[in-house]
C-alpha cells in the first residue's frame, strides 16, 4: 500500500490534541512518551500495529479512553467488529434455540414411546388396583406402594388420568368409550378403565358401562 493510499486521521488527532493543549504532533509525541513513528501510524489508522501499552500512553496524554481512540481511529474495523459479535450472538441466540427444540423433540418421542411401551400397564392397573382396594387381603394389595415410583413419573411427563375406576360421572363420547350398550352424552356412566391425556392431546378414552 503506497503512503498516499493510507486513510488520513491527522485532522481528527489534532483535534483531541486541541482540547488538551498539545500544540504539534512532536509535542504529543514528548508528553505520551512515545515515537514519532508510533504517531505516523496513529495518524494512517495502522492502530493494528500499535502496542497496547502506546495506545495506552497516547489515550492518558489526550485525556480519552483507549475505546475513543479505537473508535475514532480504527472505524471500519471496530464496526466490523461489532457486526461481526452481533452476528456471533444471533447464531449463539439461534443455535440456544435450536438444541432447546431438539431437547424438547426428543423428550416428546421418548415420552411417546415409554407411554405406547407402558400403553397396555396404563389401561390395566388402574382397575386391578382398584380391585385390590375392595379386598386388602388379596396379596395385590402390597404391591400398590411399589408402582408410585411410576405414577410420579407421569405426572411429571404431565400425563392425567380421565376419571378414577368405579367413579361415576356424565358420560362425554369425547373422552369415554363404551363397552357395551348405548348411552346419550350426559347419561350416568361407571369408569371400568381409566383414560388418560397428556396436555391437550387423547392418548385413551376412559372405558366405561
Amino acid at each position: 500500500m503506497t503512503e498516499s493510499s493510507y486513510p488520513n486521521y491527522s485532522e481528527q488527532l489534532r483535534q483531541l490534541m486541541a482540547q488538551v493543549g498539545i500544540p504539534s504532533f512532536k509535542q504529543l509525541s514528548r508528553r505520551a512518551d512515545v515515537s514519532e513513528l508510533q504517531l505516523r501510524r496513529l495518524r494512517k489508522g495502522q492502530v493494528s500495529q500499535m502496542q497496547l501499552k502506546t495506545l495506552l500512553k497516547l489515550a492518558q496524554a489526550l485525556q480519552v479512553s483507549v475505546n475513543q481512540l479505537l473508535v475514532m481511529f480504527l472505524p471500519d474495523s471496530v464496526s466490523t467488529l461489532q457486526e461481526e459479535d452481533s452476528t456471533l450472538k444471533q447464531e449463539y441466540q439461534r443455535l440456544e434455540q435450536q438444541l432447546e427444540q431438539q431437547r424438547e423433540t426428543l423428550m416428546q418421542e421418548f415420552q411417546q414411546s415409554s407411554l405406547q411401551v407402558l400403553e397396555s400397564w396404563l389401561v390395566q392397573w388402574p382397575t386391578a388396583a382398584y380391585a385390590a382396594q375392595q379386598n386388602e387381603q388379596l396379596p395385590a394389595v402390597r404391591l400398590l406402594p411399589l408402582v408410585k415410583p411410576v405414577e410420579q413419573l407421569l405426572e411429571k411427563w404431565g400425563v392425567e388420568a380421565i376419571a378414577s375406576v368405579g367413579e361415576e360421572l356424565p358420560y362425554d363420547p369425547q373422552k369415554h368409550q363404551l363397552m357395551s350398550g348405548t348411552a346419550q352424552p350426559g347419561d350416568t356412566v361407571r369408569v371400568r378403565y381409566t383414560g388418560y391425556r397428556i396436555g391437550d392431546k387423547l392418548l385413551h378414552r376412559a372405558k366405561v358401562t
